[in-house]
């Protein structure tokens, strides 16, 4: 059984409980006024992305995370041989933490801010497989597959920066923001650190996928 599918499996059973359980959701949510107050409370940076609003806002985060999970699961065995299933395991759990900071320094003085869900890890984990495949084909929501990851990020980027900004609306944009940029930098970090000699170089594999996708289309449209 892989990881991706033991983190999904356990994640749907934690946000279906605290969906039914107030006090359960209560110490799992992400709440940056208490962790202010009592720092032992950290833990919250974690549990906060195994729990859920409702039905939809599980099952997006989570189809999202299998269908790209799998896939950089994958890579992880690749590029790190032994350690790969320690290191996508640290991986996601530290993208948790890492995608939210922000968000508890921006809002620590405020009672009534709460924040939950797995979407800021789940970010990284889209990012690192555009990043290890940047030219498949990724959509927009209803929008299907139409262009290529290397485009598809730093549209969703800047989208996701705006809403940041412009703050409106229930949704953490900056968790979404801060999680993406976190799983590339992790992703290069990592394979410098602990890849395989021969298969870490994802930098220059990313840029090398990216030249030949354009060179192509160069060709096509010019013939």
């Amino acid at each position: 059984m892989t990881l991706t599918l033991i983190i999904t499996i356990a994640t749907v059973g934690i946000s279906l409980l605290a969906m039914n359980n107030q006090t359960l959701m209560d110490k799992c949510i992400f709440h940056p006024y208490s962790i202010a107050k009592d720092p032992s409370q950290w833990y919250r940076a974690v549990t906060c992305g195994f729990i859920h609003a409702d039905i939809p806002h599980l099952a997006f985060n989570m189809f999202s995370f299998y269908m790209f999970g799998d896939l950089v699961e994958q890579y992880f065995m690749l590029l790190f041989g032994e350690t790969g299933r320690i290191l996508y395991l640290l991986f996601y759990i530290s993208a948790l933490v890492a995608c939210i900071i922000p968000t508890y320094f921006s809002h620590l003085k405020q009672y009534n801010y709460y924040s939950l869900g797995a979407s800021g890890a789940v970010s990284a984990i889209v990012f690192a497989g555009i990043f290890l495949q940047p030219t498949m084909k990724i959509g927009f929501f209803v929008i299907p597959p139409i262009i290529p990851g290397f485009l598809f990020g730093p549209i969703y980027l800047a989208l996701t920066a705006y809403l940041s900004k412009k703050g409106s609306g229930n949704i953490n944009h900056s968790a979404h923001l801060w999680g993406s940029l976190y799983g590339i930098v992790f992703l290069i970090l990592a394979s410098k650190v602990f890849g395989i000699e021969g298969a870490s170089d994802v930098l220059g594999n990313f840029i090398d996928q990216v030249s030949i996708y354009i060179n192509q289309l160069r060709t096509n449209f010019g013939k």
